[in-house]
Parts: C-alpha cells; structure tokens; sequence
C-alpha cells in the first residue's frame, strides 16, 4: 500500500492504461499475485560490512568485476567460475557490448539480461556463441528484432525464454524459435506486436509446458494453434481480447493446470466449457462480466487450490457452487457482491489458507462463518463494515499470518482480539479508530515483520515507543498520524526495517537520514525523502 494508504472500491489496475517504462513493468498486476514465474539463477551478491567473512571465490570474483575491463578472454575457465563472474557483472552493472565479447564460447547456461540497459542485436552474437550450454535466456524490455533472433536458432537446448515488453518482436522472429525442440517456458508479456498469427510458429513446440503472452493482440483464433501442445501446463492470457469461444481450444490442452483469463472478455456464454478443465489447479478469472451462472460450471473443477473471482458480478448464491471445491488453498472474492450469507458456504472448505473480501458487504455477523477454518493464514478484510465484534468472531483463526483490516472500523478495545494471534507476521489496520491505549494489544506481537497503522491521526510519539520492542519489524508505516521527530529515538533498535513511511507527520527527510546513518544502516527506502 502506499505511503498515504488511500483506496477506493471502485479503483482497479488497469494495465491498459499504465505508462510503459518502468512504472508499468515494475507494477503489481493481477499477473505477478497470480503467479511469479522465474528461471534464472540469481547472482552472487558479496555484502561490504555485513559481519559475514566472503569465502576466497567471492573476493576474487569482486576483484575481477573491479578489474573487469583488463580481462578479454573467459573461455580458459571452468563453464561454473565464468558463470559466477558474468551473473555478478551483470548485477553490478558492468556489463556492456565490449565486455560482453569476453564471454564468448564461455557455455554459460543461463543469461538473465531482463531490464538490462542497452541489449539489442548486437549482443545475440556473444549470447549465441555459448552454443548447446545455453538453457535460459531473459531479454525483457530490450531492443532485440526479429533479425537478432535468428541467432538462437541453433542453441538446440535452451528450455525458457523470456521476452517481455519487447515490442519489435514479431511472427517473423517467432518462426526461428520453431526449432528449439527442447523448449519448455516462453514468455512474452506485454508485447503489443505480437497478434494471432505469432502464434503459428509456436505450434510445433510440442515440449511447452508454460506459455505466458499477457497483454497482446491474440484473439480466440490464435489460441487456436495451441490444442496441439499437450504438455502445456501453464496459460496466461491476462488482459488479451479472448472471449469465453477460447476455450473451446485450451479444453483441448489435456495437461493445462494453471490458467490466467484475468482481464479478458469473458461471459457467462460458452461458460459451460470450464467444466472440461478437470485438472486446473490454479483459474484467474478476475475483472470478467462473469455472473452466478458461470460458477454452476466450476463445480466440477475439484482439483482447484486457488480461484480468483476479483471484481465479477458474483454473489451470494454462486457461492454455493464452491462447496465441493475440498482442495481450494487461496480464494479471492474482493470488489464482488458476496456478503455475509455466502460465507456459510464456504465453511467446508477447510483447506482455505487465504481468501481476499476486500470490498464486499460482508458485516460482523458473517465473520462467524469463517471461524472453522483453523488452516487459513491470509485474511483481507478492507469492509467498512467490519468492526470490534467481527474481530471477536476471528479469534480461533489462530494460525493467522497475514491480516489486512484496512478499511474496517477497528477500535482500541477491538485490538485486544489480537493477542488471540501470535503468529501474525504482517497486520494493517488502517481505519482511524486507534489510538496509544490500543499498542499495548499490538507490542507483544513479536513475529510481526510489516505493520501498517496509517490514517490513524490520533497516535503520537508513544506509540513508537509501545512497539519498540518489535525488533523483527521490516516494514513500518505510521503516515497521517502524530509523530515527531522526537519519537524517532524508540526506533533505534528496529535493526532490521527496511522501510518506513511517515508522510503527513512532523517529521521530516533529514531527520530519517540521520536515523538511517547512526542507528538504522539496513533501511533502503523511507518517506519522506
């Protein structure tokens, strides 16, 4: 949430209309919570001052990134020590076109330039030349064409590639891939480029096991050149033009277990084909014209473990269809109009771990009906309807991790429902109704690592000094309350925030900064600043 943690039921993330650039590739879509999806391995990352002693590879490996401009030739080394010293150039920001011809016939395996500055053709030469070794490959947001893709077609073993948000990519490109026999992941979000007939060439690719090409112009008729990729385990089409004839063709897809149709456009007409998708694990539906009527035809789907419904016209009778979905781990139900009669619907469901109401008309009174499911750990309840006595319903939900009460209408005498979870590692309430009387419930919280209490105007400097004690404490926004720069002395044991927000208080960036500096050396980002 943001530094004024300001919401509206009727604000949605249309990625639609988000900026390219940074601010859209780095946004929360509903494609990233439904799924993260990454191949590459991660590159070593030597802490200066952290008290851990490096290890002899290491301080090496930091000598030759300083040093890196002197080196012309890494194929004399071992395949694993050119690997660790490209990953921590990269990761440094070292690397560009001339250092990059020192890698060549290197047989790196993995190649995760995603987001890099300055890729385009001219590094496909290098990143070709490591032949039968290279697995993977990340070039999103780079400047590489259809002609720069010629390169890959002989690196006969790469098994994911990922090219988001590269937009000069097109079916003629694609069409080199088509040989890549051993291919398992291609991703390519967000490219606006890439239309029905893209997909064609994809269609020999009978290894695929996770296609991902969110946002794009692909319609029904593309998805099309998919039913004969039966391996395919993984479908995103988030935000593409498909209405609900697609699947017509991805029942065709006998091992499909995850399918993301979140912002497309859907209708509760032809819904009865979901029926044919028995083994789905994971169905996003969110932001769809979907009714009552389509959830009839997810009653078969008994394998599911997470179903997202966010913002479709669904309401307390199309709950009753989920009763036999016995496996469902994570359900989300936000900005719908489901309400306290639903719940008892769900109270069979004892495997729920997580289930979003954020914005719904669930009161008090249906809190009760959750209070069976001893397995969840993630509850959102951003329901302005929701006070001290649906706290009260929730205290056997012992196993609580997670507890969004953004919107709720908590008070000092509803927090000591709390003490009820001692688990609790993030909790928000943001509501306004607290004020230092109701820390006392919250200090002795200890495995708490995010705590959002913004919007409550009336806490002052005691509050830091109450919850000081919270020393696992990674994140901590108090903004639009009383705080001071006085009180910025209790933080001094929170050795390990990363983040804190106090916007709309008395306190101003240098005051954080000297924090920061004497008492605070591990928090990275701070409002205001």
């Amino acid at each position: 949430m943001g530094g004024a943690c300001s919401r509206k039921r009727d604000q949605q993330d249309d990625e639609e209309t988000l900026q390219r650039g940074v601010s859209a590739r780095y946004a929360k879509s509903g494609s990233s919570k439904w799924l993260a999806t990454s191949f590459s391995r991660p590159a070593i990352d030597i802490q200066q001052g952290g008290g851990k002693c490096p290890s002899l590879m290491d301080l090496c490996i930091q000598k030759i990134r300083e040093d890196i401009e002197t080196h012309s030739k890494f194929s004399m080394l071992p395949r694993d020590i050119s690997q660790l010293i490209f990953n921590d150039v990269v990761n440094s920001q070292r690397l560009n076109d001339v250092i990059l011809e020192a890698f060549r016939d290197c047989a790196l395996q993995d190649l995760n330039l995603g987001e890099y500055p300055g890729v385009n053709d001219s590094w496909l030469d290098v990143i070709s030349s490591q032949g039968s070794s290279l697995l993977s490959v990340d070039l999103s947001g780079s400047e590489v064409t259809d002609a720069g893709l010629t390169c890959l077609k002989d690196c006969k073993n790469i098994q994911a590639l990922n090219f988001n948000f590269c937009d000069q990519i097109s079916d003629r490109g694609l069409e080199h891939l088509s040989g890549l026999s051993k291919l398992e992941s291609l991703n390519i979000k967000w490219c606006n480029s890439i239309t029905d007939s893209d997909l064609k060439p994809l269609s020999g690719l009978k290894n695929l096991k996770a296609l991902q090409i969110s946002c794009s112009k692909v319609t029904d008729s593309g998805i099309a050149y998919l039913r004969g990729l039966q391996k395919l385990a993984l479908l995103n089409l988030e935000g593409c033009p498909v209405t609900t004839a697609c699947l017509e063709s991805v029942a065709a897809l006998s091992a499909l277990l995850y399918l993301n149709l979140n912002r497309c456009h859907l209708t509760d007409e032809g819904s009865e084909r979901f029926s044919e998708l028995g083994s789905l694990k994971v169905l996003n539906l969110g932001f769809n014209d979907i009714t009552d009527a389509c959830l009839v035809h997810l009653k078969g789907l008994t394998n599911l473990e997470s179903l997202n419904l966010d913002s479709c016209r669904i309401g307390d009778g199309g709950m009753a269809n989920l009763t036999g979905l016995r496996r469902l781990k994570c359900l989300e139900l936000s900005d719908t109009e489901v309400g306290s009669n639903g719940l008892h619907h769900l109270s069979g469901l004892t495997n729920l771990e997580s289930i979003n109401l954020s914005f719904t008309v669930v009161t008090d009174i249906g809190l009760r009906k959750l209070s069976g499911l001893s397995s969840l750990k993630t509850l959102n309840l951003d329901v302005r309807h929701v006070t001290d006595s649906g706290l009260a319903a929730l205290t056997g939900l012992t196993g609580l991790t997670h507890l969004d009460l953004f919107g709720a209408r908590i008070t000092d005498s509803g927090t000591v429902y709390l003490r009820n979870f001692k688990n609790l590692r993030s909790l928000e309430i943001c509501g306004g109704g607290l004020t230092d009387a109701g820390m006392k419930n919250i200090k002795d919280l200890t495995s708490l690592t995010l705590l959002n209490l913004s919007q409550n105007c009336n806490l002052t400097d005691k509050t830091l000094e109450l919850i000081s004690g919270l020393t696992g404490l990674v994140s901590l926004n108090l903004s639009n309350s009383r705080i001071t720069s006085s009180g910025l002395q209790h933080l001094k044991l929170l050795k390990n925030l990363k983040q804190l927000t106090l916007e709309s208080c008395k306190v101003t960036a240098n005051d954080i900064r000297k924090l920061q500096s004497t008492d605070l050396p591990n928090l990275v980002s701070f409002r205001p600043e």
